[in-house]
């Protein structure tokens, strides 16, 4: 892939799209994928661990995909909740191209595959799935997740799936400390050598008290 990263904007590299087989929300399904993207031969084993360890997505309402990539979680959802819009997030424009071209081909018309600054500003979100980009560095990926997380609605969660050795128990912390006001965090499910970490926002306190008769 040379001097290209999953999360270049424009990757160089050659796209050699592929097909791969893969099963998402219980089925089995095929998929294009190309280089210069995270994970093109098959999904993730941290992405694997997010997926079977988060609970059904909402029926309806906004969902997004955080890092999206071909789109494993972003499809996952969809095929879930036909009801709901699915805001594929990235900013490798291929791994975007890859995503419209996947839900056309599988008939979901609920997939907003799209820039960050293109998801509009009043738009929340009923859940955040995301196996982020650790390898972004730490204050990118903590500005990340500080844009995106205040934007869930009250009484969602966001699932984050980390590798232990890549920093999943320091994030954990950072998270609780960032988002100490509100918000839970914990460590939900341990697999692959994974974390899944949940935060969960809370619905917003009374703004004055209540005056009982």
């Amino acid at each position: 892939m040379g001097s290209d990263h999953y999360f270049s904007a424009s990757p160089a590299s050659p796209e050699n799209l592929r097909r791969i087989r893969v099963t998402l929300a219980g089925r089995d399904l095929e998929v294009t994928t190309a280089g210069g993207i995270f994970s093109p031969d098959h999904v993730d084993d941290g992405t694997a661990v997010l997926l079977a360890n988060t609970p059904p997505s909402p029926p309806g309402g906004n969902l997004l995909d955080l890092g999206c990539g071909w789109g494993p979680i972003s499809l996952s959802l969809a095929l879930e909740s036909p009801h709901a819009t699915v805001w594929a997030v990235d900013v490798n424009e291929r791994a975007l191209d890859l995503v419209r071209r996947n839900a056309a081909d599988l008939g979901l018309d609920n997939v907003n595959a799209v820039l960050p600054d293109d998801v509009p500003d009043d738009v929340t979100f009923r859940t955040i799935r995301s196996n982020p980009p650790i390898r972004v560095g730490k204050n990118e990926l903590h500005g990340l997740l500080e844009r995106w997380i205040p934007r869930l609605d009250e009484r969602s969660d966001a699932w984050l799936v980390v590798q232990r050795n890549l920093g999943s128990d320091s994030l954990q912390r950072w998270l609780a400390a960032t988002f100490a006001h509100g918000y839970t965090v914990h460590r939900a499910a341990t697999g692959r050598g994974f974390r899944v970490l949940k935060v969960r926002r809370h619905g917003s306190p009374p703004s004055e008290p209540i005056d009982l008769p």
